[in-house]
């Protein structure tokens, strides 16, 4: 911590954290601010909505949770710096899209979605009061990625929105309050300074460098690493570019309720965690394009919010590793499953060492090509969606949330899977390069990892090779 003059206050000023730096080295990679912008909408089918009193309850979000008014600038010597503002008073709007078609008013957020948030001092989000058609009514917001992750985000939405309802029904509790970003702030700044704990963790991922080099396997029949060899003259490469033309847009699948539920069932029988039925399903997908290669890695999006300091602080925390799995074909799939999930325990036992570090050790250690790795996708579960406000403020009525691409990404797919506010069923977002990644292998990414998860839950007795074959 360090005392800093922003235009002439003295504020208390902290450097970046771990997955703050990680967003950092990205868009510093791109040259593109508008890269970690992320942009939702929530809206309820309710015509009565009293703006007033919501943006009341937004300014009280503003104050109640402090990453909602941090600020990034760098200090006399260039390091990026963060601290807080004490207020946040700046004008919320309300903008009327009820007379415009939805898809247009859609597309208009989508073009604010792509202006970039500064890291200059200035706020870190936008709000706006939206006005859409057939009486649906309720929030934008564009947040920077280094002050809040969709965690916070849902945190955020739920705390405005409850707190509204307690406003203006009867019946209903206050929200609870959030905890201190500072607080967190301060514990994750103290692990870096050569902790036990940190050092424990180094110790536990500088050792998966005595392994074997692990191998890129393609998210599509078209086998970028194959191609990749022929290009360098090497045929005993084995890591891949994970990005090319960087613009981008977001396709989304929406799995019906009939197998949703199974999914979730099957869940819950087996006591698996979504998140280790979708790796396994991943890895088998991408083992079957890569002639069923046994050894697959895929990028494994960690929120580390098991405390409760941790899950009600806000601010960013997510860290992305690479979960490697060696699997038989003999292997069942009920048996595949509690090897990833092992393999994932121990993952998120090491979660909060720097992920940057890892990564330059890892390029280091196997002299891979600059800019390469071994994951051709990274994987995101939010068990805590939208679809977690429904019911909690305003039952029995008609919601819809949205995720508004920034036009950039900074590698070929990147998938989030989360519950539908709707019926809890699951939406599968893509975020794709679109100038590199076409919409058939989107599509036949979907097709081939539903059929790798289905095919194993109605079985889960059935080997991978099985699985493998029939793909």
């Amino acid at each position: 911590m360090k005392e800093m003059n922003v235009n002439g206050a003295v504020v208390q000023a902290y450097p970046l954290t771990a997955a703050q730096r990680i967003h950092y080295y990205t868009v510093s990679a791109c040259n593109r601010g508008e890269l970690l912008n992320i942009a939702t909408g929530f809206y309820i089918q309710y015509g009565d909505i009293d703006f007033e009193t919501l943006k009341e309850c937004l300014y009280d979000g503003y104050r109640k949770f402090e990453s909602m008014r941090l600020r990034l600038s760098p200090d006399e010597e260039g390091n990026l710096m963060q601290y807080l503002v004490p207020t946040e008073d700046r004008e919320i709007k309300l903008v009327d899209f009820s007379h415009w078609r939805e898809e247009d008013a859609h597309e208009e957020m989508k073009r604010w979605s792509r202006i970039p948030l500064e890291m200059n001092g200035g706020p870190m989000n936008e709000i706006v009061m939206i006005k859409l058609p057939d009486y649906y009514n309720g929030i934008y917001m564009k947040v920077h990625h280094m002050t809040m992750d969709s965690s916070s985000i849902i945190s955020f939405y739920s705390y405005v929105l409850n707190l509204y309802c307690y406003k203006k029904f009867e019946n209903v509790q206050p929200p609870k309050l959030p905890k201190s970003y500072l607080s967190q702030l301060k514990l994750d700044l103290a692990y870096e300074q050569d902790s036990p704990a940190r050092k424990k963790d180094e110790e536990f991922w500088m050792q998966k460098l005595e392994e074997p080099e692990p191998i890129y396997t393609p998210f599509s029949s078209r086998n970028r690493l194959l191609e990749l060899r022929e290009q360098m003259h090497n045929p005993n490469l084995r890591s891949c570019y994970a990005t090319g033309d960087i613009e981008a847009d977001i396709q989304v699948y929406e799995l019906e309720d009939d197998p949703s539920r199974r999914l979730l069932a099957f869940s819950q029988e087996h006591r698996i965690p979504i998140a280790v039925i979708l790796l396994l399903g991943l890895r088998t997908t991408f083992s079957h394009f890569s002639g069923n290669e046994k050894d697959v890695s895929v990028k494994n999006a960690v929120a580390r919010r098991g405390t409760v300091l941790e899950s009600q602080s806000g601010g960013t925390r997510i860290h992305f590793w690479p979960l490697r799995t060696v699997i038989e074909p003999e292997t069942t799939f009920l048996e595949a499953l509690k090897i990833v999930q092992a393999k994932e325990n121990a993952l998120l036992r090491h979660a909060n060492y720097d992920p940057i570090a890892y990564m330059g050790a890892t390029g280091a250690h196997y002299n891979a090509p600059q800019g390469t790795g071994y994951e051709c996708t990274t994987l995101t579960y939010q068990p805590m969606s939208f679809a977690t406000l429904k019911g909690q403020q305003i039952p029995e009525m008609n919601f819809k949330s949205k995720w508004y691409s920034n036009g950039v990404a900074m590698q070929h797919i990147y998938i989030t899977v989360m519950h539908r506010p709707t019926d809890n069923g699951f939406s599968f977002n893509f975020e794709y390069e679109k100038n590199s990644v076409s919409l058939q292998e989107i599509e036949e990414l979907y097709y081939y990892l539903c059929r790798a998860i289905f095919r194993g839950i109605e079985d889960p007795n059935r080997a991978i090779g099985e699985i493998l074959d029939w793909m």
